[in-house]
């Protein structure tokens, strides 16, 4: 059956069509990122009557009101926003919203001699040659001859017939056709974005939270808000600074009360954890909703209801009144502080350690959750710490991560999260796990590997000190971007014939003082651990601070390097990773079950 139409309209109906609401534009409250000669070269395509690509409008469902009658779903914009913007902006005169969130117009010239499209500028507003803004020419109310009688007063010396003839075509701009495709509302966001993708040849790929934002900004005025309070919590995330020009320049936004909720960050510079739009929507849905998958939240945004199959307007508000609560306990500074220093403590310290974006929302949606729960205060961190940690050892929502969520949340909801977590540690970190299995995921490549980040973790928890530092911890280091260097240096095995993935195995990854690093430069463990021992031998300091043996050996215990390194060399490598490994495993273990 078919779920789309592919037909072409004219410009003027589809801007007709987005000015009575029949077609929701979610972008229209949001910076129009076009520059100016962009929109100009737009314009010029159709001048010429090149095509300018398809437009793409998913139809939300019919609602069945509260008297029992249906009301039609209006038709969501999801490709071609920024073109039907630019051609708002410099065809209707209308003004767009600029990267300083400040209302602006975008004017385009054009000159009907040369038949030249080109950005506004003072010296073209004072030639008589050009036309200033086109838009002034193509208004409804405008006499056509009375522009071209205007123009030509003020350039009589040209030929009034090659004159109309530029007018004319620049006029019909808004008849030029464009291509429209027309998403059935029952087609599911997979489809949809298997049509998008096929279709949109610029290579960009909508997410579920995408379609969820559009869906959220074709609720009126309160959709519109409520995006915007998501947009502006995480550009202030970034950009603290930000927040002079959201509070002077959006009134509207001001008016309803929720620019106070997220005042706070102008002053927050702490980058643990900066939110993306998706990641607020998807830890308000999980925690308000108990759910996982989002295509279930831009279901129930419509109406949805799950047991008739059909889509009521009732549900619709409550949904949205549900995800508003949602929104709003994110972004409640006591509950975020709380929440970003409850995952400080666990030593995941700097972003740069959390692999898993999805372990940490899903850690703030169950924090937010147990609050609600009023669950018991004294144990509320220590449960979300371990699940926190727990799901990033086992690696719980690399793949299917949505499905994962849904089931952990339902899990916890129907068993509680001590039994929850209780279960899962008894099926997947047993004896066998901790002995045989951590140690196999650790022979791997790659500093940025999710278990590397969690044994540095768990330096930080346990205030270790960086390789060959007697002062020097390495949560410092981690904090002040400081190097992550190879015990055995690369330099030294590639030149032995050692592959890259040998040589960037976790286990030859530490964290060590510059200064350091470029003393041991290529030099076999055995050789810099021989001027090691003189440093301690005649205390002239070459490595670090470190005087005594006694501090040395700490210090390898600390960052899990078995004492036999300083006697090692090439042929050693291999025996030295596995010797690591184990050390390491049991160090991560130690670490997990101190949570």
């Amino acid at each position: 059956m078919q779920k789309y139409s592919v037909n072409q309209y004219p410009i003027s109906t589809i801007l007709s069509w987005v000015k009575s609401g029949e077609v929701a534009l979610p972008e229209i409250q949001r910076p129009f990122v076009w520059s100016s000669t962009k929109v100009r070269d737009l314009l010029d395509s159709l001048y010429k009557g090149y095509p300018i690509g398809y437009v793409i409008a998913w139809r939300n469902p019919d609602v069945r009101t509260k008297d029992g009658s249906l009301s039609a779903g209006r038709k969501v914009l999801i490709d071609g926003q920024q073109r039907i913007t630019a051609l708002r902006a410099s065809v209707l005169g209308q003004r767009v919203i600029d990267k300083d969130y400040k209302e602006t117009r975008i004017s385009i010239a054009f000159n009907p001699v040369t038949e030249e499209f080109a950005t506004t500028t003072p010296a073209i507003r004072k030639d008589a040659a050009w036309i200033d803004d086109v838009s002034t020419v193509m208004a409804d109310d405008v006499s056509l001859l009375e522009r071209v009688g205007d123009y030509l007063d003020k350039n009589p010396e040209l030929d009034r017939k090659k004159v109309e003839q530029s007018f004319t075509k620049l006029v019909d701009i808004k008849n030029k056709p464009v291509g429209f495709i027309d998403l059935d509302a029952a087609l599911d966001i997979e489809t949809v974005t298997e049509i998008f993708i096929r279709i949109n040849s610029k290579g960009v790929v909508l997410s579920q939270a995408d379609f969820a934002m559009s869906k959220i900004a074709s609720y009126g005025e309160f959709g519109v808000n409520l995006r915007k309070l998501i947009d502006y919590f995480c550009h202030l995330s970034v950009e603290p600074h930000f927040y002079k020009q959201i509070s002077e320049n959006d009134r509207e936004f001001a008016a309803t009360g929720y620019i106070p909720k997220i005042a706070w960050l102008k002053d927050e510079n702490d980058d643990l954890y900066d939110p993306g739009y998706g990641d607020v929507i998807r830890v308000a849905f999980t925690k308000q909703f108990e759910r996982g998958k989002l295509p279930d939240l831009v279901s129930l945004l419509s109406g949805r209801n799950f047991d008739t199959r059909m889509y009521e307007e009732e549900i619709a508000q409550q949904s949205f009144q549900q995800l508003e609560q949602g929104v709003l306990r994110f972004v409640n500074e006591y509950d975020f502080k709380q929440f970003v220093m409850l995952i400080k403590s666990t030593g995941f310290i700097a972003s740069d350690l959390i692999r898993s974006r999805s372990a940490l929302n899903f850690a703030y949606a169950l924090f937010l959750k147990l609050r609600d729960d009023k669950f018991d205060p004294n144990k509320l961190n220590k449960v979300v710490a371990r699940w926190f940690v727990m799901s990033i050892l086992t690696s719980r929502y690399t793949a299917a991560s949505e499905s994962q969520i849904d089931e952990d949340i339902r899990l916890i909801s129907r068993q509680g999260i001590e039994q929850a977590i209780d279960g899962i540690e008894a099926a997947q970190l047993s004896d066998a796990f901790w002995n045989v299995g951590l140690p196999a995921e650790l022979d791997k490549a790659g500093s940025n590997n999710p278990l590397m980040s969690m044994f540095f973790a768990a330096q930080v928890k346990g205030r270790d000190k960086g390789f060959l530092s007697s002062d020097v911890l390495v949560g410092d280091m981690i904090q002040h971007r400081g190097d992550i260097h190879h015990l055995f240096p690369y330099d030294y095995l590639k030149k032995l014939g050692f592959d890259r993935s040998q040589m960037n195995q976790i286990a030859n990854f530490v964290y060590a003082e510059t200064s350091i690093n470029i003393r041991i430069g290529n030099k076999s463990p055995k050789q810099y651990f021989g001027e090691i021992e003189d440093q301690l031998a005649h205390g002239k300091l070459q490595y670090g601070s470190i005087a005594d043996k006694e501090t040395l050996l700490k210090n390898l215990n600390e960052n899990c390097i078995p004492a036999e390194i300083m006697e090692m060399e090439s042929g050693d490598f291999n025996d030295f990773l596995k010797k690591r490994r184990t050390l390491m495993a049991e160090k991560i273990k130690k670490y997990y079950q101190s949570l």
